[in-house]
C-alpha cells in the first residue's frame, strides 16, 4: 500500500524535521537503568492525544533520541492511522502468545519505532491482572533499546489507564478550550495524581504531571486555558502542574490525517508544527535527566502488587 516513493518522501521530510531542529538534540547517555516513560492521555476522546503523541515521538527521534511509540490504547488504538503505517499485528497476538513482541514492532515514519494497539475489540480494553504481566513483561524485553518510550494510552480513566499513566515519568493531559474538555482534564489529572503519589515505590515525581491545550486559536487561549488548570489543581490538589505548551489550531492537521501522513513530515512548517516541536522541546530537556531507578517493567509491576 505504501510504495517505495511514499517510503523516500518519508525519510526526505525526517531529514528537513532534522534540518529544522538543528543542533539542540539531546541525546541521552547510554547505560542506564531503563527508558524514559512519556504517558500522553486525555479525559475525553477527540481532543488530539494520539496526534500529540504519534508527532511528539516523531520531534523526539528528530532531536537525537531512539524512541519507541506503544498505542496503548487497547480497545480503540488508531494511531497506526496518524503515522500511515499498516500493522503487521497487535497487542492480542502479543497476549494471545501467537506473536512476540518484536514481530509486531513496525518501523514507522520520522525514524521511529512503533507498536499497534487494537482496534474494536472490548476485552483489550480491560485487561486482567495476568494479561497485564504479560504486557508489562513484553515491554521490558525490549525497552532496554530506546531512549524514550511513549505510551499513547487510551482517553479516560480506566485501570489500564492509569496504570500506566503511574509509571511513567512524564505524563501529558491533552485539553481543550470547551469547557468540557477543560472539566475531564482536570478529572484526569486528579485520578491520576492520587495513582502516581500513591506509589510509595517511586521517588518524588513532582512536575512529572503536565498538560498540552490543544486546538487553540491563538497563543493566548492556550496559556489562559493552562491557567485555569493549574489554577484549580494547586487549589484543590496542592499540585503542581507543568505547562507543556499549547498546539494551534490548524487545517494542516486534519489534511495530514486524510493523508495518512503525521502532519511533522508532510508539513513541517506549518503552525501546528511548530507547537508540536516546542512541545517536544521542553519534554526533551527532561529526557535528558538522570535515568530512573527503576525500569517501566518494574514500575508497572509495582502498580498491581
Amino acid at each position: 500500500m505504501f510504495g517505495h516513493d511514499t517510503q523516500t518522501r518519508g525519510v526526505d521530510q525526517a531529514h528537513v524535521l532534522r534540518q529544522l531542529v538543528g543542533g539542540s538534540a539531546s541525546v541521552r547517555p547510554e547505560g542506564g537503568a531503563g527508558a524514559y516513560v512519556v504517558a500522553i492521555a486525555s479525559g475525553k476522546g477527540g481532543v488530539g492525544k494520539t496526534l500529540l503523541a504519534a508527532n511528539l515521538s516523531i520531534a523526539l527521534a528528530a532531536r537525537g533520541h531512539r524512541v519507541i511509540l506503544f498505542d496503548m490504547d487497547m480497545g480503540l488504538g488508531n494511531a497506526d492511522i496518524v503515522l500511515g503505517v499498516e500493522a503487521t499485528g497487535t497487542w492480542l497476538e502479543v497476549l494471545n502468545g501467537r506473536r512476540s513482541v518484536d514481530e509486531v514492532i513496525v518501523q514507522a515514519p520520522g525514524g521511529i519505532a512503533f507498536v499497534p494497539g487494537s482496534s474494536g475489540i472490548a476485552r483489550v480494553a480491560n485487561l486482567s491482572a495476568f494479561e497485564r504481566h504479560q504486557l508489562t513483561d513484553a515491554i521490558q524485553r525490549i525497552e532496554q533499546r530506546y531512549d524514550v518510550v511513549v505510551l499513547d494510552c487510551g482517553a479516560g480513566i480506566s485501570n489500564n489507564v492509569t496504570a500506566f499513566a503511574a509509571s511513567a515519568d512524564t505524563v501529558i493531559v491533552v485539553a481543550a478550550p470547551e469547557p468540557t474538555a477543560v472539566t475531564d482534564a482536570y478529572a484526569t489529572i486528579k485520578v491520576f495524581a492520587q495513582a502516581i503519589y500513591a506509589d510509595r515505590s517511586c521517588p518524588s515525581r513532582a512536575g512529572s504531571l503536565g498538560v498540552v491545550v490543544n486546538q487553540v486559536d491563538s497563543r493566548r487561549e492556550g496559556r489562559e486555558t493552562f491557567e485555569r488548570l493549574a489554577s484549580v489543581a494547586a487549589r484543590f490538589l496542592h499540585l503542581p502542574v507543568t505547562d507543556y505548551g499549547y498546539i494551534l489550531r490548524d487545517e494542516h492537521v486534519p489534511a495530514a490525517v486524510r493523508q495518512r501522513h503525521p502532519v511533522l513530515l508532510r508539513y513541517p512548517r506549518c503552525s501546528a508544527s511548530s507547537c508540536l516541536m516546542a512541545v517536544a522541546a521542553k519534554v526533551s530537556r527532561e529526557v535528558g535527566r538522570p535515568e530512573a531507578s527503576q525500569s517501566l517493567f518494574y514500575r508497572v509491576m509495582n502498580m498491581f502488587l
